[in-house]
Formats: structure tokens, sequence, C-alpha cells
């Protein structure tokens, strides 16, 4: 009786393990479709990106445009005052060094901006590793988002293991605040 029980537990077990990711997905999948963005999200690290929310920003004339990480300042607001793009609606933040930090540094100002919900402008190839820290960081303060991707020349996405390996970082932020950017750096310090 004792081993079916541990069976049955074990069996339980693996069934939240898996159940629960799944339902957390769905339930900011289906968030995504119902809020209205509020914003643009853009993750810097290719000037396509920028010149792509710049055409995004236009369409839409209220959302405000939040870059993280992107071109330096002054040809970022060049751009967006090309765009005829308010500088009110500009909000450029230049904390992240990687693509983890790019949602870790500016979630919380989203947040206090009472913004639900985003347009999340990445790359084409980058836009799967984006989705999953997107979804654990976002997610951990009920921000959702609608993916845009930025066609690149890029011969193939990011492999699995990135988005894995990123999404554990991000998970790791959700419970301890730290992403663990800051040990890598200090490793390439020494």
């Amino acid at each position: 009786m004792g081993g079916r029980r541990r069976r049955d537990r074990r069996l339980w077990l693996l069934a939240m393990s898996v159940l629960t990711p799944m339902l957390w997905v769905g339930q900011s999948q289906l968030k995504a479709n119902i809020r209205e963005p509020e914003a643009i999200l853009v993750l810097g690290g290719a000037l396509e990106r920028e010149h792509f929310a710049a055409d995004l920003a236009q369409t839409y004339p209220d959302l405000p445009v939040w870059v993280s990480s992107g071109s330096n300042p002054e040809y970022a607001e060049w751009l967006f005052q090309e765009a005829k793009i308010p500088q009110e609606r500009l909000h450029l933040d230049y904390q992240a060094v990687d693509t983890v930090t790019n949602f870790t540094t500016i979630v919380d100002d989203l947040k206090a901006e009472g913004i639900q919900s985003v347009y999340l402008v990445t790359s084409d190839y980058h836009m799967r590793r984006a989705v999953i820290i997107g979804q654990i960081v976002l997610g951990s303060r009920d921000i959702s988002f609608r993916p845009v991707a930025v066609p690149s020349n890029a011969p193939a996405p990011e492999t699995v293991w990135r988005g894995l390996r990123d999404g554990a970082r991000a998970i790791v932020w959700v419970l301890t605040g730290r992403t663990g950017s800051e040990w890598g750096q200090s490793i390439s310090k020494s």
C-alpha cells in the first residue's frame, strides 16, 4: 500500500510540475489577447529594432515607447524625432547588460506607470528567448505582451538552450531579485 501511495504522490507532483507552467503561460497568453497594449517595449541590441519601433509608434500615436539599452541616446532621440514621435513619449533606459536585464531593469518602471500590456519588439531570431523571459519577468508583475518580430537576415533563431538558460535566470530574479549578470561580469573581469 505504501509503494502505491508514493507512486501516486510522484505522479501527482509530476503532473503539477507540468501543468503549473502550462497554466501560467496559458493565462498570460489569454491576457495578452484581451488587453490592448499600452506601450511599446523595444529590446536594444540592433538598430533595426528601434527603426521598426519608430514606425510602430507612428501607427499607435498614443503609446509611449520604452527602449531598453538600445543605441546611444543622441541617435535614439534623433531617430524618434525624425519619425515625429514627441520626446515625452520616449523613455530610454540604459541599465540592461543583456536580454534578461532588458526586462528586469524596466519592469517595475512599467508597473509604476500602470502599464498592463506592451508590444514587445525584438528581432525575429531573438523572439523565442525574449518570449520565455518576458513571460516570467513581465508575468511576475502581471504585465502581458504581444510579440512583434523585426525581420532580420539571421539564418536561424537562437538555440533553445539560450532561452532555457535565460529563463532559469529570470526565475532566479523573480525569487531573489538577482539575475546573475553581475557574476558573469565579475568572472570576465578576472
